[in-house]
């Protein structure tokens, strides 16, 4: 019925909360916040019992109301209320298997998983309280609040995409179906998260890379070093290896991980996918999943996509072609046979090289000026600055790694706090491999009228810190990193009555706005200024090395979102057709979009996690919503200040505060004043100039569907 699973100058330190550790909170969770990292396997069975016996005794009540008695009371909030308690409990419990250094914790956490994905299906799927909830909509109550209202109308919809209005055989079928999914998309996570996979490479063979990264590898018992797949290895390498072979290695094994078991996988739930949407009247699974997002359905996306690939396919072209050139130069010099064809492996390694020919990126010195305390204290200062908040790290707090770090977050003008978040920053064993912003409690009222507190933890696989050498970040990391807080800031700033519209719980293709638009800040002075410094003696980055920097933001724009387009390609061909082999269809897409093979025995679609953590056929959102955060940006902070309090405050109050309570179209059109344009975005890669935006017309995307100009003024 529906999903209850969420998937600055001031100084930063400016005082330290001695409460010992967060258990202190434990029975006012509205005050702080009341997650324990130190449950043992058998704690996290209690009370995943627990929490099941609690939920379903509350849909129980609802669903044995009689018809005429349901109200706004016994009904919608109860409802609410039981939402509420399965949100707030259900993280402690399913997010170590992403974290924990226990492997027997992990375990016990991804069973739990798979044990409450299940009883989602089932309490989703419970017709009497569907049936309750449409009575009380066909009421009407005049007292409901829009947002009350918006949360009714949700209920019953969703309750409607679970087929709850269906026959009882066809609601089984779906049923089944539904749990199937579940369960295999954890055991896809499951396995890509268990990976160690690991190559061996001599000094020779690692040729071109730093000694920090080197000395940063453990080695072999014969001396070799020891390069596993992980972001800090495989990123680096890839980009910097002179050796071709190894690069050819690496790119093979990173898109080999997993391979078998996870493409059975994949291609099982894209069979149970397409019979689900089928049971429940769409043409496909994309259609399916589309309908409630701004998009709308496949076509939408189909033509989105289509547009963009025309506009950039010329761009595209010309890079590969100088890619090629850089790749035959290389050859000749280096001794290395020349095969005429850009391929896989080569990718990031001579795209690395155009910024480092045509914009004379130097990334070994540009690395230095970036260790990662500097850019983590810049970074929330901007944050908070811009935001009106004020951080504080939170002293002996109770964490599931020592490496951990817990901050709260507080008003700046009122002092009250406005949530907390977590910083898991390096890679370690069983650890999720990517970078990514995990919300673990709501922000949102309670029964009794007070706000919870939300928690998010942002996870990242940034480079270990050596003896002697700090944690230096590549500039793409700091973008990362400004992303994902970005995300985090969407949790802790909600303001929303229901958990259901808490954070970023807004449409699928809406979420990556405010994440997006925060990058911005990565590519301007100021900022970067604000979170760097050398990691030796405290210099800050010369103006040459920065304007360098700003300008190759521009490097590659054909390639890298040519890339971005083949990704949403795959995803949505996938998801609307019944069955597919995997392999074949990013090989086909790869070698179109791209111009480039996909590696021989590869596939990468095996651990492409977006297919199966929610992302699946809206992988395009990430380009769809970098449309709007450009529009954002350009349109508001850059006009009017990029540090400007006013506009950050205005941001926070009409997108972050309001999270999925409003529609997204609705809140861009607010903070805008008008629709949203695509303009800014082709300005942006530095596929139009400037000056050309105040002649032309701009494009204005509503919902996809219909398209509007009007002249800029």
């Amino acid at each position: 019925m529906e999903d209850m699973r969420g998937t600055v100058s001031t100084p930063l330190l400016r005082m330290t909360i001695r409460n010992g550790s967060v258990l202190s909170a434990m029975h006012c969770s509205h005050k702080a916040n009341a997650l324990r990292w130190d449950l043992t396997p058998d704690d996290i069975r209690t009370r995943t019992d627990g929490l099941m016996a609690r939920v379903q005794a509350a849909y129980d009540d609802v669903g044995s109301l009689q018809m005429e008695s349901v109200s706004v009371e016994n009904t919608l909030r109860a409802v609410a209320h039981a939402k509420l308690d399965y949100a707030s409990s259900l993280h402690v419990l399913d997010f170590p298997q992403f974290v924990c250094p226990s492997k027997e914790v992990r375990a016990a956490s991804t069973e739990a998983d798979k044990r409450l994905s299940e009883f989602h299906v089932e309490i989703s799927m419970r017709e009497d309280v569907f049936q309750r909830l449409t009575a009380l909509q066909k009421k009407l109550p005049d007292n409901l609040s829009p947002e009350e209202k918006r949360l009714l109308d949700r209920l019953v919809t969703l309750g409607k995409r679970k087929g709850l209005h269906l026959s009882k055989d066809i609601q089984e079928e779906i049923k089944r179906t539904f749990k199937l999914i579940s369960e295999l998309s954890i055991e896809f996570n499951k396995n890509l998260n268990e990976d160690t996979t690991f190559l061996v490479f001599s000094e020779n063979e690692l040729g071109g890379l730093a000694d920090s990264y080197l000395n940063g590898l453990d080695k072999a018992a014969d001396g070799r070093y020891k390069v596993t797949l992980k972001s800090p290895h495989y990123h680096p390498l890839m980009k910097r290896c002179h050796n071709p072979e190894s690069r050819r290695k690496m790119e093979a094994a990173f898109n080999s991980r997993c391979k078998e078991v996870n493409t059975a996988i994949l291609e099982e739930l894209l069979q149970l996918k397409a019979k689900a949407a089928d049971l429940l009247g769409y043409s496909c699974h994309a259609n399916y999943v589309l309908e409630i997002n701004m998009a709308g359905n496949a076509s939408t996306v189909s033509d989105f996509l289509d547009t963009f690939y025309e506009t950039l396919k010329p761009v595209g072209v010309k890079e590969r072609k100088y890619l090629l050139a850089l790749k035959k130069r290389e050859c000749s010099m280096m001794g290395f046979p020349f095969d005429g064809q850009i391929q896989a492996w080569d990718l990031p390694y001579y795209m690395n090289q155009v910024e480092q020919c045509k914009f004379a990126v130097n990334k070994d010195k540009l690395i230095e000026y970036f260790p990662l305390d500097a850019v983590t204290e810049g970074l929330l200062g901007i944050y908070q600055e811009l935001l009106g908040l004020t951080f504080t790290r939170v002293e002996r707090a109770h964490v599931w790694h020592q490496h951990v770090t817990l901050y709260s977050a507080r008003d700046t003008e009122t002092g009250e706090e406005v949530g907390q978040f977590y910083l898991d920053l390096h890679p370690r064993e069983g650890k999720y491999g990517h970078a990514g912003c995990f919300g673990l409690q709501p922000g949102c009222r309670g029964p009794d009228g007070e706000r919870r507190l939300p928690v998010a933890a942002m996870v990242a696989n940034f480079t270990q810190p050596l003896k002697g050498c700090p944690s230096l970040l590549q500039h793409h990391e700091v973008e990362t990193y400004f992303h994902e807080i970005g995300h985090v800031m969407h949790e802790l700033c909600s303001k929303t009555a229901f958990s259901e519209f808490s954070g970023t719980t807004v449409e699928m293709d809406f979420v990556e706005v405010p994440s997006q638009m925060l990058e911005n800040w990565v590519w301007e002075k100021e900022p970067l200024r604000r979170m760097s410094r050398h990691y030796k003696d405290g210099s800050a980055i010369p103006d040459n090395l920065l304007d360098k920097l700003i300008a190759s933001r521009v490097a590659n724009t054909g390639m890298m979102n040519l890339r971005q387009v083949l990704l949403s390609k795959v995803d949505q061909s996938l998801h609307t057709s019944r069955r597919a082999d995997t392999a074949e269809v990013f090989a086909k897409l790869c070698w179109d979009v791209l111009g480039v093979p996909a590696t021989p025995g590869t596939n990468m679609t095996a651990s492409f996690s977006h297919l199966v953590e929610g992302y699946d056929a809206q992988y395009y959102s990430y380009l769809w919503s970098e449309v709007y955060s450009t529009d954002i940006f350009f349109s508001r902070f850059k006009k009017e200040g990029i540090m400007n309090p006013k506009v950050g405050r205005e941001y926070r109050r009409v997108v972050l505060e309001a999270g999925g309570s409003v529609d997204g179209m609705a809140m861009l059109e607010t903070f805008l004043g008008r629709g949203p344009c695509q303009e800014a975005f082709f300005q942006c890669k530095g596929l139009i100039k400037a000056q050309e935006t105040q002649t032309q017309t701009c494009t204005f995307l509503w919902t996809g569907q219909q398209v509007f100009d009007r002249d800029i003024k």
